[in-house]
């Protein structure tokens, strides 16, 4: 028997998540219908632990969930989750796989997902920021709605962490934001009336942000066409940082990669200087050793 060709996914819905997020991913999933039209991305901030997340997901709802592989097909209906120590970003109708530089001292990030989203789908895709602490799904929610799609928030009441809310809240101009609970209800709402999709949307500032995160072309030059050097340094990469020239909240990113938002790289630079000064501790308390 001939076996029907799989359809290709008519659109994207991309959600990122940290603290508190295993049970407000299980909650939102649990409320889906089996056949939901659209693929879903899943970014959860587990660093380069182990992650049981597809399985949990797989458990609480009706969709099949996986953690995603290099070069897959994004097919509808389908939960793809990032890897641990992976990005996950998307490219002609496949999935990319990376272990590009840490965005928002973290990997998996959600901005880099949520802009590769915004450029290969445009008007297709709906970016959802759920619980988390400062500002990771911000700068990418902001990318989906310069490419004409949709974002949706927790509200932060709802959220056991609600720093990401409240700054996708007060950054972007937000189209839905409701108890986790609720939104499984949103997402069908949103992806069974969405529009037919466009071409494929690169607004230029959005397209050199997107090279810098995937190591192409000339990093310098596309850093001087968004962003102005500082006086900060990389704590991943010890690096100049550049400050990009528009929007809010305040960001940087180096010449590697990198990025950080200020309140993240307030965070890193405070981490980075307790472990030189300890370091130093270490070197002095080794050399009064030697000379007594």
């Amino acid at each position: 028997m001939a076996v029907a060709p799989q359809q290709p996914v008519p659109g994207l819905v991309v959600i990122g998540a940290s603290a508190g997020g295993v049970h407000a991913l299980m909650t939102l999933v649990s409320g889906l219908p089996t056949a939901f039209p659209w693929a879903i991305l899943v970014v959860l901030h587990v660093g380069n632990h182990h992650s049981v997340l597809p399985g949990l997901l797989a458990s609480s709802g009706p969709l099949p969930a996986a953690h995603a592989q290099n070069e897959e097909r994004i097919l509808p209906g389908r939960i793809y989750v990032a890897p641990p120590d992976r990005h996950l970003i998307v490219e002609d109708g496949h999935i990319q796989v990376t272990k590009g530089p840490k965005e928002h001292f973290t990997r998996p990030a959600i901005d880099p997902l949520f802009l590769s989203a915004a450029l290969a789908y445009g008007t297709s895709v709906v970016g959802v920021v759920l619980t988390g602490t400062l500002e990771d799904g911000t700068a990418g929610l902001q990318a989906i709605k310069a490419c004409g799609g949709m974002a949706v928030v927790q509200d932060p009441e709802d959220a056991q962490e609600p720093g990401m809310p409240r700054s996708a809240l007060r950054y972007v101009a937000v189209d839905h934001c409701g108890p986790v609970a609720e939104l499984a209800e949103t997402l069908v709402k949103l992806t069974s009336s969405a529009p037919v999709p466009g071409a494929a949307c690169r607004p230029e500032h959005l397209a050199h942000e997107d090279a810098l995160a995937r190591a192409q072309g000339d990093p310098v030059e596309h850093l001087a066409a968004i962003a102005r050097p500082s006086t900060f340094v990389c704590p991943d990469c010890k690096g100049a940082l550049w400050q990009y020239k528009e929007g809010q909240p305040i960001r940087f990113r180096c010449h590697t990669g990198h990025a950080y938002p200020l309140k993240t790289l307030q965070l890193a630079l405070a981490e980075t200087a307790d472990m030189s000064i300890w370091s130093a501790v270490r070197a002095l308390q080794g050399q009064g050793v030697l000379l007594g």
